[in-house]
């Protein structure tokens, strides 16, 4: 049992399932990854909160592009780029009109960036990254900078966030 089980509360259950949706997202576990975001969507669906509804479908659009299902994917991600122009949410429809026809959305990280960012994103530290990519922490501090400049951000949890968002991990 979650903590989020035990408190009874439709949205931080709702919640903790968007944040277990993006944590197997980020492991490379998009199958699983799903289940999770689709128990999100329900829960918002039912909070009737369209916001994070949106949101929700916009990464289980860009879940099921990753699992092959093209189709599923671009109908979810359309779906919340319609909700987000109801909503007046202009970033985050521009975001997903973005995905829908593969524009800017993708900054230019490299392999090794991606490499980094993904295991930053599963809480790892410069010194844990260093070993397990086999470079310097100098050099995964760079990797860092990096990835803060060309992802806008300033901070390990908005790289992940964004990445996450552009669908990059």
């Amino acid at each position: 049992m979650t903590i989020a089980d035990s408190l009874s509360s439709a949205v931080v259950a709702a919640t903790a399932s968007m944040a277990q949706g993006a944590y197997h997202l980020a492991s490379g576990s998009p199958a699983a990854a799903l289940n999770q975001l689709r128990r999100a969507l329900n829960g918002w669906r039912e909070l009737q909160l369209p916001y994070e509804e949106a949101t929700a479908r916009l990464m289980i659009g860009r879940t099921q592009r990753m699992l092959g299902d093209e189709e599923g994917g671009r109908i979810e991600i359309d779906a919340a780029r319609a909700a987000f122009d109801r909503l007046g949410a202009v970033a985050d429809a521009r975001r997903a009109a973005e995905l829908l026809h593969g524009g800017p959305s993708r900054p230019a990280l490299t392999d090794r960036e991606i490499s980094v960012l993904r295991l930053v994103a599963a809480g790892r530290q410069n010194r844990d990254i260093a070993g397990a990519l086999h470079l310097s922490e100098h050099t995964v501090a760079r990797h860092m900078q990096n990835i803060f400049a060309k992802l806008g951000v300033s901070s390990r949890a908005a790289a992940t966030s964004s990445a996450l968002k552009r669908g990059l991990l």
